[in-house]
């Protein structure tokens, strides 16, 4: 079986040039949208029933009361796990905040929500594919721990997703899955080794961005933890201005203002980029990868107007990540990620080894 890459041409770390298709061998089953009939025509309704029976019996430390197939593959946080495992004996509870992104064509479907674990609140990030009406692959990422129970709790309150996710894209303005992932791309090309000096235009002016359920863009708000870099989180500056030599991104500056400012450079390698889920009716890419950071002299670096700053975490740090991405008219206008640490360099279970150590886009 084969899995599609896309093949990119790039100036800096951006993707600006065209994508070609072509196969490499894969040791799973391929997670790409092969064809509708592989869903068991499982449309919006049918997809996200598939979630809702999944979240019941995982609260119910019950499997069995999910139709799956005989090879079902199930990963929590990157590590392959028997049905039943991990989260499956812990969760306790559900909560309130749901969002689904929803892919018939693919016979896939993605969920972020909150959930309860033991008496903790926890943050969930969830991808079904269904294939003859029953669940094939399962991958979760759990995001536990202080930063993830604030964010909890903030969604919580948030009570639904943002509007702009939920609204349709009118038929004139849809584009091809491929485009919607191109686009999604260029957020991870853009921050891999981020020097501040490329073409940034494909943040839309009202870009807005949630890491585990925290707003990390024009947000002027004191936020608690560490940023999605692993760095600590600097006092929030209003607006980015070179003049006042910042030594680290501020999470009240917008999108591209982050990106502007070339000090995410010490984010040194988006690996394992997996677009698994494209809602084309609304616009929505949903995205696995890792976040490297190698430490040790990568984090000596240049600001677009020669500055030189050192920042970053001090020892290899990996971030797991899901992220979802809402594209209208090739920009991103809404961003939304679950993320968690993992060991450093890890892979996440669905892909080979040259695909795990690739920053070129997979789906």
């Amino acid at each position: 079986m084969h899995r599609k890459f896309l093949s990119i041409s790039a100036v800096g770390v951006l993707l600006v040039g065209a994508i070609v298709c072509h196969s490499i061998q894969t040791h799973a089953s391929p997670t790409g949208p092969q064809s509708a009939a592989s869903s068991g025509t499982c449309d919006r309704a049918c997809l996200e029933g598939f979630v809702d029976r999944y979240l019941d019996a995982l609260v119910a430390h019950d499997p069995s009361r999910v139709p799956t197939t005989k090879m079902v593959k199930f990963t929590e946080n990157g590590q392959r796990l028997e049905l039943g495992d991990g989260f499956w004996r812990t969760a306790t509870g559900k909560g309130t905040y749901k969002f689904y992104v929803d892919d018939p064509e693919a016979g896939q479907v993605g969920f972020e929500g909150t959930m309860q674990e033991v008496g903790h609140p926890v943050l969930l990030a969830l991808r079904l594919k269904i294939e003859n009406q029953k669940i094939s692959e399962i991958e979760t990422i759990v995001a536990r721990g202080q930063m993830a129970e604030g964010g909890a709790a903030n969604l919580e309150k948030l009570g639904r997703p943002r509007a702009a996710l939920l609204e349709d894209i009118p038929p004139a303005e849809r584009v091809s899955r491929i485009e919607l992932i191109k686009t999604a791309n260029k957020y991870f090309s853009g921050m891999q080794k981020n020097d501040g000096k490329a073409d940034y235009s494909f943040f839309g002016d009202d870009c807005n961005r949630l890491e585990n359920g925290m707003q990390t863009t024009n947000n002027l708000n004191p936020i608690p933890g560490l940023t999605a870099s692993g760095a600590p989180r600097p006092a929030p500056s209003a607006k980015y201005d070179p003049a006042t030599n910042p030594t680290m991104y501020s999470a009240g500056w917008s999108c591209r203002d982050q990106f502007r400012s070339g000090l995410l450079h010490f984010v040194s390698w988006i690996r394992d980029r997996r677009y698994m889920i494209v809602d084309q009716e609304r616009g929505i890419v949903w995205g696995f990868g890792f976040f490297d950071h190698q430490a040790g002299d990568t984090r000596n670096f240049e600001t677009p107007e020669g500055r030189p700053v050192t920042a970053g975490p001090t020892t290899p740090f990996t971030w797991e990540i899901a992220e979802i991405f809402k594209v209208r008219r090739g920009q991103l206008h809404e961003i939304e990620a679950v993320l968690t640490q993992s060991p450093y360099g890890m892979c996440s279970g669905w892909s080979s080894y040259e695909q795990c150590r690739s920053d070129q886009p997979q789906w």
